[in-house]
């Protein structure tokens, strides 16, 4: 990227807590947002009312792919009394896997928690997945796919027809065992997560594919699916037929990359 291209927005002074001698970060939550005026700030306001209840230290990433709309003028209003807010912008739309490559570099949480702008899987559905991190899990993904899994407010029916599909094909050529790679709430590792995404090369939706398989098939990543609760969210970026084409042709795009040896280093 080019570094002029990026401008960023960043209070350093963290919330912080104490184990042992050492000051550690428990929880970065990236948020990837495009053009999310409409419901940017309710989302921070719940994230950090979240934490600030339970105690637990926490910075949030805004990663701003390039908006054209306030976006960035209500983070940065939301951030001026706060010392625990990241944001970081670029000229132009670059995608959201490219949005969170950028975050999980600039994350130092000891959990990192991918998120989606809409909070569609609540915030409340983290301790669901941390759970499992902590008995030696080193990922672990909301899922919608599940037989528990709690679908309070379903997509429109073309859409869930479409991930179906997409899922399909997934299971088909990349990822066998996991049921639902799309939901927007994942928990990693620090570790894990640095590990991973700085091998992933997909600038667009199918980013959480690539790094699923990387997960599994390069670094051997234990990943859990996480039966979740999930209320869809109007407003939804994906477009049915030109993103839908493209991410296909992306699952491709990794069994190539890994033919080429291109996730080993």
């Amino acid at each position: 990227m080019n570094k002029r291209e990026l401008l960023t927005n960043t209070n350093t002074q963290l919330k912080i807590y104490k184990k042992g001698e050492e000051t550690i970060i428990k929880y970065s939550i990236i948020i990837p947002a495009f053009n999310e005026a409409t419901r940017i700030l309710l989302t921070l306001q719940r994230i950090t009312d979240y934490f600030t209840e339970s105690g637990e230290s926490f910075e949030i990433i805004v990663v701003d792919d390039g908006s054209t709309d306030s976006t960035a003028d209500i983070v940065r209003r939301f951030s001026v009394s706060k010392d625990n807010i990241q944001y970081h912008t670029y000229i132009s739309n670059r995608g959201k896997g490219f949005a969170v490559r950028l975050g999980v570099e600039k994350a130092r949480g000891v959990f990192i928690l991918i998120s989606d702008a809409d909070l569609s899987s609540p915030i409340e559905e983290l301790k669901k997945l941390t759970a499992f991190i902590d008995t030696g899990y080193d990922i672990a993904i909301g899922s919608r796919g599940l037989s528990e899994s709690s679908i309070l407010k379903y997509q429109p029916f073309y859409r869930r027809t479409m991930g179906k599909i997409f899922n399909l094909f997934v299971r088909l050529f990349v990822l066998k065992g996991i049921r639902d790679t799309q939901c927007g709430f994942k928990v990693f590792t620090s570790s894990a997560a640095k590990k991973i995404f700085q091998r992933c090369r997909i600038d667009g939706f199918s980013f959480d594919v690539e790094a699923l398989f990387i997960a599994e098939h390069i670094l051997k990543f234990k990943t859990k699916e996480v039966p979740i609760r999930w209320i869809n969210s109007d407003g939804s970026r994906v477009n049915p037929i030109r993103h839908s084409s493209q991410m296909l042709r992306d699952l491709f795009v990794i069994r190539w990359n890994h033919f080429k040896g291109c996730y080993n280093t």
